[in-house]
């Protein structure tokens, strides 16, 4: 059962649909279940289990019968194999990058994160431990 999962709403579905397709499955193993590049709506699993879905905001404002706002703090996090691969990948995708690789002790043991921005700019978070 697919109890939470992030459903991010996007203006501009095909060039989100692009990254995540590109970087989802070979850092996540997550496999497109349904949804292409035209939208209204994507969405990416991992053991049959949702990972991420992308929705059109127009369309969601036309069910809703009004905008929804707009994204503020608002942030994707991926725990992955290879945090500098990942952010090489992403940003080869069409991401940009924010704060390159950086160990991060302070945060914990082990850990290692990187940020970059998705085409609409919302923040990801890489991160290994």
């Amino acid at each position: 059962m697919d109890a939470l999962h992030p459903r991010l709403l996007v203006a501009d579905f095909p060039a989100c649909f692009a990254f995540y397709d590109a970087v989802l499955p070979p850092l996540l193993g997550a496999r497109l279940v349904q949804g292409s590049a035209r939208g209204p709506y994507a969405h990416w699993d991992v053991d049959e289990q949702a990972v991420l879905v992308l929705f059109d905001r127009a369309a969601m404002a036309g069910a809703l019968g009004e905008e929804p706002p707009a994204p503020r703090g608002d942030m994707f996090v991926c725990r992955v194999a290879d945090v500098d691969a990942a952010h090489d990948l992403a940003v080869r995708s069409g991401g940009t990058g924010a704060l390159p690789p950086t160990d991060r002790p302070e945060w914990g043991r082990g850990m290692r994160t990187a940020h970059l921005r998705d085409p609409e700019g919302r923040l990801i978070e890489f991160q290994s431990y």
